[in-house]
């Protein structure tokens, strides 16, 4: 009887622990939804800040910023070094997201139409969740499948899926754009894996020094043969400081944090708030009133989200919110 008692408790607390705090979840919700919000209201600062600096360039200056807010913040606290066993896998990570996902990014909306882009963007979180299941060994429960259909026919509603259109001109573009979609994807699933082993600062920091070994041959290369200084006035000052410090820095941390915390076929479908703020934002500015398809489409994201998050399977995070022994300096 004792031992049968036992068994049964013991199983229950496993069952426990295969699921995270409901806090645990909600915080990775706030954490992935707000960077994607970040992202979504950036497309009108961005455009405007491209009219000076160009994109691989931008980038670069974006990545520098993060980068060193987060160097100065690890070397205060003694965390900066990391052996080089340690330091090359991260910056790894960084290549494939920062670096060559967001370069194929720039290369495909340039090569291919403004409405293309949204609807190929928009894809990634289903390349995440696949990559998480083949990867990670991540499960897909029914209600987590429907979640991803519910989120994506709700941002097919929101941008616009009419205006999406295969033809040769722009195949080439939209590859780019697919592969950007799959990079990003296994960045951040990536990102979920080194969560086990690493402090989420410590692997957003070297994922932004790894892009630079990207972003720094590229804009040398492509366009500063090409570049004109720009007239330095106090706006593009701050609009470069919001994109570095706010838009990289801080919402990459986010992003990651959640990955840290949810599983990363949950936290994937976070990114559909990007489209959704663009959308909003864009209304806002240029005094649009609210479409049925916006609220349609809006209702859609947030009904999968919410089931992706109370659906079941979800395995438990590996906590990162202080040192690991893998953090200490060198």
């Amino acid at each position: 009887m004792a031992l049968w008692v036992y068994n049964g408790a013991a199983s229950h607390l496993l069952q426990i622990r295969k699921t995270p705090p409901v806090n645990q979840t909600l915080r990775g919700a706030l954490f992935g939804i707000s960077a994607s919000a970040i992202w979504g209201g950036l497309f009108v600062l961005s455009d405007e800040v491209l009219r000076f600096i160009p994109p691989f360039t931008l980038m670069m200056i974006r990545l520098l910023m993060g980068a060193g807010l987060f160097g100065v913040i690890l070397r205060a606290q003694r965390r900066l070094r990391l052996p080089l066993r340690s330091a090359l896998p991260l910056m790894g990570v960084g290549i494939i997201g920062y670096g060559v996902g967001v370069g194929a990014q720039f290369v495909g909306i340039d090569l291919s139409t403004g409405a293309n882009g949204s609807v190929i963007t928009s894809a990634a979180p289903v390349f995440t969740v696949l990559l998480a299941w083949r990867i990670l060994h991540e499960p897909l429960p029914p209600l987590r499948i429907v979640a991803v259909a519910l989120t994506m026919i709700g941002v097919m509603i929101v941008v616009d899926v009419t205006k999406f259109s295969l033809s040769s001109q722009t195949a080439v573009g939209d590859l780019f754009l697919v592969v950007a979609g799959v990079l990003w994807g296994l960045y951040s699933v990536l990102v979920r894996r080194y969560a086990s082993m690493h402090d989420t600062l410590v692997i957003t920091f070297y994922a932004l020094v790894g892009a630079l070994l990207v972003m720094i041959p590229a804009a040398a290369v492509f366009e500063w043969p090409r570049f004109v200084m720009p007239q330095i006035t106090p706006e593009l000052v701050l609009a470069i400081l919001y994109l570095g410090f706010v838009a990289m820095a801080f919402a990459g941390w986010l992003w990651n944090r959640a990955f840290a915390l949810v599983e990363a076929s949950v936290a994937s479908l976070f990114l559909f708030a990007q489209p959704l703020v663009g959308v909003l934002l864009s209304n806002w500015l240029l005094r649009q009133p609210v479409t049925p398809n916006l609220l349609i489409g809006g209702g859609l994201i947030g009904l999968g989200v919410i089931l992706s998050l109370t659906g079941e399977g979800q395995t438990a995070p590996a906590p990162q919110d202080s040192a690991t022994p893998a953090d200490e300096a060198v």
